[in-house]
This record gives C-alpha cells, structure tokens and sequence, in this order.
C-alpha cells in the first residue's frame, strides 16, 4: 500500500496528524482499509484513495496502483471536466446558457430538437438518451466520436425538454461538439489547454494524451455496463480496456486521471481561483439548475446531500462513473474525497468506493 500522507501542498513536506485536526486520522485509516481488504481479496484488482482538506493532503495507492499518481478510466467523473471546458467559452461571451443548440449545430433541428438549450444539455433534461440505440454498432465498427455526434443530432428525443430528468451521456457528448465548433479546437486538445493545463493536472488526459497505454489501471472488465461490453468476449475490441475506447476520448466517460489529479479539478470549484473560469462561473456549476421535483442537477455536476456520504451537506456537489469511481466535495466541512477503482460500479452493492467514502465522511464528525 503505497503512501502519500498529510502533504503540505507546495512544500511536500510530511505533516504530523495533529495538524489537521477536523479529521480523525484512524477513520482516514480505516477508509483506506477498505480498499486495501478489497484488495486482498481479490475483489479489487487497483485502487486510489486522495482526501484532501484545504491545502492539506491524504493519499494512498493499492494493488494494481503502485503509486498516487497512475492513472484510472474516470467514467462519469468525466462529465464535469467536459463542462467545464464549455463554459470557459461562456466566460468569454461566446454563449449563454439559454441559447438554442441549433444556434450553434444548425442540423439539430426538427423533432423538438429547436427547444433544446445549452443548460438543458448539461443538466440532463433536453430529452437525448443516455447511449445511442446503435452504440455497440458503434464500437464495434471503431466508429470515430465524429460518428457518435452525428448520430446523436439524429437520434429522437425521449421527451419534450426540460419536462423531466433523464441522466444522458448524449447531451454531454453535443455539448462537447458546440465546444469544439465555437473554439475550432479538437476538443481533446480544447479540455487539456483550458482546464488540466492550468490546473496542473499533469496526469489527467481526454482521451490517452501524453499518458502510456501501460500506464492505465486495467478495468475489470467482466463486470462492466452493458454499454461497454459488460464481459463478453467478443467486445475485447471495444471495451473498456480495448486501444479503441482508450484512445477514443469520449467527453461524457473518457478521461483518464490520478486520484491527486480529480482532487485538484473538484478543489477548484470548492475555492474557485480563477485558474479555468470566473469564481462566480464556477460557483454557477455547483448549485442546482433543475425545476423542484426533479433529480437535482449543477452544470455536469450531480449536486445536493445525496450525491456525497452520509453527514454531507446540501452544498456537496460530484460525480460518480461506471467504472468504478467516485468523487465529492462538501463546502461545509471543506473537504475533497477521490476514490478510484477498478471494479465497475454496478458490480458490487455495497461498491467499496462508497464503503472508503463513508468512512472519510465519518472523520470529519
């Protein structure tokens, strides 16, 4: 079990235990018990853990992950990345958020597409599915994301916009294609020059980036969503761990990131510096959006108590991923929690990246 523990963030200086004295460090021990047990068990083949509070950090690698910094298929937590590199463009006054999507992908029009808006993209109530009928067609072929996107702009919406919620990895992907038409960047190149870059997450890539395919946590496959394979062999091709989807870079699952890495992106919108957008833009992200009565939904971002542990706040905001990752933050207690793993999230109940998440919520009471 590799160690990264109380770091001074800047000076790397190893900080005693007393020092961070909102949090019980034996609970912080016990949470990265739970994925070392996982571990040996054979449950979990890798695992990460990064609890950071304020400038202070807690980490610790398992299995698999030799060190802090290996990188892990994020899943879903790539959502809020994505978003956030769009909405540098809405700092910049190049959209607002209750424009039309056709205004800026004209052929996304007809079948009640014209109503769709950008916030309805980022909140999941514009009426795209999750994933395309033809997805695993798709994959299958290697299609490029090019392919994906046009498809999505054809597919028919599941319901008029904005008259429910539907968790929908789609409006995510168009989301990321209006970026890359308004910037004329690769969206790939677009989110790492506007958000991994100035936040320093040298880990971090859409996509595989400057990252070495041996340098990615494998993820158990056999258990994957069903969108992604879900074990058969004859999906090796396009699965999780295929060259393909590695490479692919899709923007509602794709990014590749340490557990320090989406620590450092989580913490920007806890304490927003200015580093990738306007405090008030990024305060925008984390607050709710959706009409009451609705799964409540911040731009890319889940939000509300519910989306953290047990004890957390209405403020916490974050994200989960198929794969098997987690990540939150509650403004109230100030404290950042990252756990990944390997072990696709629909594989077990209780996932032992809630069990580790539970217990780092349980230090800070």
């Amino acid at each position: 079990m590799q160690r990264r523990t109380f770091l001074q963030a800047g000076l790397g200086s190893i900080i005693a235990a007393p020092v961070w004295a909102a949090v019980n460090q034996d609970k912080l021990e016990s949470a990265a018990m739970v994925l070392a047990q996982a571990v040996a068990s054979g449950q979990v083949v890798a695992a990460s853990l990064c609890v950071r509070y304020g400038s202070q950090e807690f980490a610790r690698s398992f299995g698999g992950a030799k060190s802090v910094d290996d990188p892990f298929l994020l899943g879903s937590i790539s959502k809020p990345m994505s978003a956030a590199a769009l909405m540098t463009l809405y700092d910049a006054g190049a959209f607002r958020l209750d424009d039309p999507v056709k205004k800026f992908i004209p052929e996304f029009t007809g079948g009640g597409r014209d109503a769709v808006t950008m916030q309805q993209l980022l909140t999941h109530v514009s009426g795209l599915p999750d994933q395309l009928p033809q997805n695993q067609t798709l994959r299958s072929r290697h299609a490029p994301l090019s392919a994906f996107v046009q498809a999505a702009i054809r597919t028919p919406l599941l319901f008029e916009p904005g008259t429910r919620y539907e968790y929908s990895s789609m409006a995510i992907l168009l989301a990321a294609e209006v970026a890359q038409r308004v910037s004329g960047t690769d969206f790939l190149r677009f989110i790492d020059e506007a958000v991994f870059q100035p936040l320093e997450m040298k880990r971090t890539a859409l996509g595989l980036g400057n990252l070495k395919p041996e340098q990615l946590m494998r993820c158990q496959s056999e258990s994957a969503a069903p969108e992604s394979g879900a074990g058969d062999p004859t999906a090796k091709d396009w699965d999780w761990n295929s060259p393909y989807w590695r490479n692919l870079g899709a923007p509602w699952g794709g990014v590749h990131a340490s557990a320090p890495d989406v620590a450092r992106f989580f913490a920007e919108f806890l304490h927003p510096q200015g580093r990738v957008l306007k405090p008030d833009t990024a305060r925008l992200m984390i607050r709710n959006h959706n009409r009451e009565g609705m799964t409540p939904r911040g731009l890319g971002f889940a939000v509300g108590a519910e989306v953290g542990s047990p004890g957390c706040s209405e403020q916490t905001f974050g994200h989960t991923g198929s794969t098997g990752t987690l990540a939150w933050a509650d403004p109230e207690t100030d404290v950042v929690c990252v756990v990944l793993t390997t072990l696709p999230g629909r594989a077990a109940n209780p996932h032992p990246r809630k069990i580790a998440a539970d217990r780092v919520a349980e230090a800070l009471r």
